[in-house]
């Protein structure tokens, strides 16, 4: 049995939700559809779930949000008219809606989670329908009476350990279920949705409850690849590639797959299987617990922008019992998450997404870190990119680390700073967001590009 996602521009018309019901209904095993809500038609578009954020905001707002609302019922009823379906799915979806949005605002960030989560809601209704006008069995499924169980954690919900047990009597269910990603329900009964993009997570969680052969996620590319294809042209694709290896890339810029979502996969050994409903024969790339590493040290490179650094400075650091769980419970009173630590016998360096700091924000920290632990130098770098240099097979090669710095040393990149995964599977390097571009390209180069005699 097979657990299948396709993402929002999968299901952004009529004319890609044909694609998708020949995708699932080529393979019997593909059992199990989760959804996300209408994505982007063109690059202009504009995202369902983006809409109905703009419309939840001003409603909270006590304004008027019926360009916003018309907009999105007009999303839907252009995809139902393309696939000459009753007005009936329509009427539902706009009675819906009213009813979220005259819900209880007393909580405006559950109100919002309420009011997003019903783009694939919605959808799954839709593509449910649609699938039973052309004489399938098919069947929406509400995520609250099949038992997706979710922490009460406005917009960063987590799965509740009961949810795999419950989830499994899908399996008894004929016909094709269409369960709608990203949300799932308290213990309470309220709706609360997993970070953005998260019908991955809930496809990955199906999966592992349902005991799937294979979690199937279609976007809208061929496969992973090796780089961004915006910054190289026509990179590499990766045919096979680890959960770790594609966790490090997700959470370094990948965006093909949520970063989180491979967890309940992972745990299960499911693979994993990206592919392109614009173009289903391609094999796509699959995502395993163990490949065999022919392809050389790395696997991928992944760059993301918008980091700053925290430096601290003071000599005997290292002899200082509990200095490190003091700088950092000093970013946790202003509730900042940091990315890396890197750091020597006098110094650390604590990376952190620069979009939490703001410039009082930021001499308030400097000036509590200098005080409270007696630094004897505090300084932040701004405007900083990760780039992840990532591969398995880096455990088993000599001298990667020299091969990366010797490259970025000839393009006339400055590395900031230089971090290696305790899992050998990684290694980051923090250069000036001007020189990201430049330094992934020479990355690239090195790894990836042979060398002509």
């Amino acid at each position: 049995m097979k657990v299948v996602k396709f993402g929002g521009s999968s299901l952004a018309s009529g004319k890609q939700l044909e694609k998708v019901f020949q995708i699932v209904t080529a393979d019997p095993e593909r059992k199990v559809v989760v959804v996300s809500a209408p994505g982007k038609r063109y690059a202009e578009d504009t995202k369902v779930t983006d809409l109905l954020i703009e419309c939840a905001e001003l409603c909270l707002q006590n304004k008027n949000p019926k360009v916003q609302l018309d907009t999105v019922l007009g999303r839907y009823a252009s995809i139902a008219e393309e696939l000459r379906l009753s007005d009936a799915v329509i009427r539902e979806i706009h009675d819906d809606l009213l009813t979220r949005m005259a819900s209880d605002k007393s909580k405006p960030d559950r109100f919002i989670d309420l009011l997003k989560a019903s783009g694939e809601d919605n959808n799954a209704k839709l593509v449910a329908a649609y699938f039973q006008s052309r004489g399938v069995e098919a069947h929406y499924v509400d995520p609250k009476e099949a038992g997706l169980l979710v922490s009460d954690e406005p917009g960063n919900a987590q799965a509740l350990p009961e949810s795999y047990e419950r989830l499994f009597s899908l399996n008894e269910r004929s016909g094709i279920q269409v369960f709608p990603g990203f949300f799932g329900y308290s213990l309470s009964g309220e709706v609360f949705t997993f970070s953005r993009s998260g019908s991955d997570i809930t496809g990955s969680i199906l999966a592992n409850a349902l005991k799937a052969d294979l979690y199937e996620n279609f976007t809208d590319v061929d496969a992973v690849y090796s780089v961004n294809p915006s910054i190289v042209q026509k990179p590499k694709e990766i045919k096979e590639l680890t959960y770790r290896e594609m966790r490090e890339l997700s959470y370094a810029g990948f965006t093909v797959l949520h970063d989180e979502a491979l967890v309940p996969a992972f745990r299960a050994g499911i693979p994993v299987n990206i592919k392109n409903t614009n173009n289903p024969s391609a094999p796509g790339t699959l995502i395993v617990n163990e490949r065999d590493n022919t392809n050389g040290p790395v696997i991928g490179i992944a760059s993301d922008k918008g980091f700053c650094s925290i430096y601290v400075s003071k000599y005997l650091m290292n002899r200082e019992i509990g200095f490190g769980r003091k700088l950092l419970g000093v970013l946790e009173d202003y509730g900042f998450s940091y990315e890396h630590t890197p750091s020597g016998i006098d110094d650390v360096s604590v990376i952190l997404r620069e979009n939490q700091l703001d410039e009082k924000v930021m001499v308030e920290v400097i000036d509590r870190i200098k005080n409270e632990l007696q630094a004897d130098e505090v300084k932040v770098a701004h405007s900083l990119s990760l780039i992840m240099v990532v591969g398995e097979g880096m455990r088993r090669n000599v001298g990667t680390m020299a091969r990366a710095s010797k490259a970025l040393a000839n393009a006339s990149v400055n590395i900031e700073m230089i971090n290696q995964g305790s899992s050998e599977v990684s290694m980051m390097f923090g250069v000036k967001e001007v020189d990201e571009k430049r330094a992934v390209k020479a990355l690239y180069e090195e790894f990836f590009v042979p060398v002509t005699v």
